[in-house]
This record gives structure tokens, sequence and C-alpha cells, in this order.
């Protein structure tokens, strides 16, 4: 059974492992797991459209002809493409979050806080699936 390991610095200074596993159990991983599979079916969605809404923007503008062409609308076009790009880094992005999430569902550290190594509340992973840390660690690294 994999674990999720924390150090803590013991009384005379040696770091201990403290070994944390999933709250969860294997229904409730399995309804996380369909969860952050839908999710990753819907970016994996997403990205295929921004890719054609890209493909289709530049054949467009390689038919643009001169009597047609202005700078104006050249840079607004280019703009478009340029949030297209934008939008698929980004959900490419998500997907490899979720992607870390299933690989936690796996090995059973799923819903364990990486900072605190305390449990990940129901309700976090319900809004945030694939999130690796609470709630309270979150706020902590914002005030950083």
């Amino acid at each position: 059974m994999a674990i999720n390991e924390s150090h803590n610095i013991d009384s005379e200074g040696q770091s201990e492992d403290i070994k944390m596993e999933t709250p969860f159990d294997d229904k409730e991983l399995d309804h996380f797991r369909k969860l952050i599979e839908d999710r990753k079916r819907s970016a994996l969605d997403d990205i295929a459209s921004l890719r054609s809404q890209l493909a289709d923007s530049r054949e467009q503008s390689e038919n643009d002809t001169a009597y047609s062409f202005h700078m104006a609308d050249a840079g607004t076009d280019a703009m478009e493409r340029e949030k297209l790009y934008l939008m698929v880094a980004r959900q490419q992005k998500f997907v490899g979050y979720l992607d870390r999430a299933l690989e936690r569902i796996d090995d059973r550290t799923y819903g364990v806080c990486k900072v605190t190594g305390n449990p990940i509340p129901r309700e976090r992973l319900e809004a945030v699936p694939h999130t690796e840390i609470s709630i309270e660690a979150k706020l902590k690294q914002k005030k950083r």
C-alpha cells in the first residue's frame, strides 16, 4: 500500500517520517476517480475544439488577399490566435493536474495535504478534485 510521507523533526532534531494514507475508502476513491476522469475528458474535448479553431484561424489568415487585408484586422486575428494558444496551454496544464490527482488515487495518497499532512475536506475535493493542499495551507501560501 503506497503512502504519503511528510517529515517531522523530533525533540533531538532528527527527521522522522510520518506516513499518511488517504482518508477515503475504495468507494469514495472511485467517486473521485470518475469526477476527475469526467473533468479530464471535458478538458481534452476543449483542447480539441480550441486546436480546431486555431487551424481555422490560420487557414483564414493564409487565404486573406491584399484587397481584404487590413493591418488592424491582422492585429486582431493575431491577438485571437494568441488567446487560443494560451487557452490550449492552460487546459493542457489542467489535464496534467488531473493526471497527478489520478496517480494519487492509485497510490492511495489522494486527499492528503502535501503541506500539512492532514486530510483535505471532502467538500474542497468535490469543488477542486485535483488539489494537493488544504484550504488552510493555500491561505498560508497566499499570505507569504
